[in-house]
């Protein structure tokens, strides 16, 4: 890159984001000022930028929305997804197409701009949204380096070296720095237009969560299927878990590389396994079952980002349309002996949930809560405490 065009630059775009590979888009910056470095993805869902921004699951990605006007329902302190103060650490930066819309929504408690800002997430608008997109899925996701600069001064250069300095995601353990630091409690429900968020009164069984990044409409689905749950970290050990006498154990959804997540927390979830408790595993949780189970995970090119994903439930047949964001994906010609695929996506025909046969363990890829997306998949929730039930019996 040239003096002369960083000059050019400097005097037009307030911010930019520069790829790994030297591709460079210039535009409008807005949110947080600085630089953040992160993996670059694409996000095709129209509704619930925020619940998206605040899922764990994103740490260390910039997330580029398709749909082109995000920020008309402002931000609210309701629909935040992240469960503890580390696991505010999701997306680091995003991408629109145009401006940020004004805030027009009933619920809205604060402008969106001014809202990225409060939560650190550096973010870029007026570029060609569509042009990176193509770029992500025919290169697949890189690693990018994304730029707010309220006085137009960036270094072009000095943005495309960190992009290509940045580690990326594989092999990292990034559910440790999302997780919970103190074990706390959940009995709160989905919320209601009428009353918003209440608490069940009594509960049908307990069930210990194990947070990778759980996020809270998790909690909230077994909270409404009548399942109260203590929530405790990666790190915590099998002793520590059935010390809590749980009917039932979660492993949640979380960011980064399973396989080096396993490598922290195998011990454990091997020992739950083995003890016959009722499972269920979502997102990063079910690439952690199949690592225990023994079978093999590996790197997407573009991964599932969306709320408009059609998995078939093979067991019933039936299809559904659901929430999905993972990178990584577990190698169905790796299931060993006893272990089944149980849904499939009909946009690529990836894994996207596996059972135990004679074992009450289950688990899904997708994100059943919903949160944004279709309600296609509370089922599972119910299912899981069907399976819990049967076991106490």
């Amino acid at each position: 890159m040239s003096d002369q065009s960083k000059k050019q630059a400097s005097s037009t775009a307030t911010g930019a984001i520069a790829l790994a590979d030297g591709t460079v888009f210039l535009g409008t910056g807005a949110g947080a000022e600085g630089v953040h470095v992160g993996e670059l993805c694409f996000n095709t869902a129209i509704t619930g930028y925020q619940e998206i921004l605040t899922d764990p699951s994103y740490a260390s990605q910039i997330v580029l929305f398709t749909f082109p006007h995000i920020g008309n329902v402002g931000a609210n302190p309701d629909d935040h997804e992240e469960s503890s103060v580390p696991g505010a650490g999701g997306a680091c930066g995003t991408i629109f197409r145009e401006p940020i819309t004004p805030a027009s929504n009933w619920r809205s408690g604060q402008e969106f701009g001014d809202w990225l800002a409060d939560r650190n997430i550096v973010a870029l608008s007026g570029v060609d949204t569509r042009a990176i997109t193509r770029g992500v899925r025919e290169k697949g996701m890189q690693n990018a380096a994304i730029c707010h600069k309220a006085d137009g001064n960036i270094d072009l250069d000095a943005l495309i070296e960190a992009a290509r300095a940045w580690q990326g995601l594989e092999a990292a353990d990034l559910a440790a720095g999302v997780d919970t630091d103190t074990p706390f409690e959940n009995a709160q429900r989905l919320w209601q237009v009428s009353g918003g968020y209440s608490d069940m009164e009594d509960a049908l069984h307990h069930v210990v969560v194990v947070d990778f990044g759980v996020k809270k409409n998790i909690l909230r689905n077994l909270a409404q299927a009548g399942i109260r749950t203590s929530i405790v970290n990666g790190d915590a050990t099998a002793e520590e878990i059935f010390a809590l006498n749980p009917d039932g154990v979660v492993f949640s959804n979380g960011p980064g590389d399973p396989a080096a997540t396993i490598a922290r927390s195998g011990d454990m979830i091997r020992a739950v396994i083995d003890k016959g408790l009722p499972i269920l595993g979502i997102c990063l949780g079910h690439q952690l079952l199949a690592l225990a189970l023994g079978a093999k995970t590996m790197k997407m090119p573009q991964g599932h980002h969306g709320a408009n994903h059609p998995v078939k439930d093979l067991v019933t047949g039936k299809v559904e349309i659901v929430s999905m964001n993972h990178g990584f994906t577990v190698d169905p010609a790796t299931l060993p002996e006893g272990v089944e695929e149980s849904h499939r996506s009909l946009f690529d025909g990836t894994n996207s949930g596996l059972a135990v046969k004679d074992r009450p363990i289950i688990s899904v890829q997708h994100h059943p809560e919903a949160s944004p997306g279709p309600q296609d998949s509370f089922y599972l929730f119910q299912r899981f405490a069907d399976l819990m039930t049967a076991h106490k019996g």
